[in-house]
């Protein structure tokens, strides 16, 4: 099943940021640390800790969009935002369920 336009775009913008900084920066949507006239100074992530780093953005939201649509596959958005490495089991892991199965949806926001 072909995912919805929404999760693609997600998925595109999640594989094309240099997650290699996250911890040290505020960065624009789609940043490359090759590109930046000024660097933080503090060294880059290493490639493992970059590659949590995403996979934990992957997880928060396909956590979203799995509640928004009920035919979302977690394993196709894993793959087109670069996550690689975690079996199956693993992707479906990281997602928020009841415990009758069902894909739980985001807790409300406190204002």
């Amino acid at each position: 099943m072909a995912l919805r336009r929404l999760a693609r775009e997600f998925a595109a913008e999640i594989a094309n940021h240099d997650w290699s900084d996250a911890t040290t920066r505020l960065d624009r949507a789609g940043h490359r640390r090759e590109d930046d006239s000024k660097v933080s100074g503090e060294p880059p992530l290493t490639p493992q800790e970059a590659h949590r780093i995403k996979v934990n953005v992957m997880w928060v939201t396909a956590q979203v969009l799995a509640h928004e649509d009920p035919n979302f596959e977690i394993h196709e958005f894993a793959r087109l935002c670069g996550v690689t490495g975690l079996s199956r089991a693993s992707l479906e892991c990281g997602l928020r369920r009841s415990p009758d199965g069902k894909l739980l949806q985001a807790p409300p926001v406190h204002t």
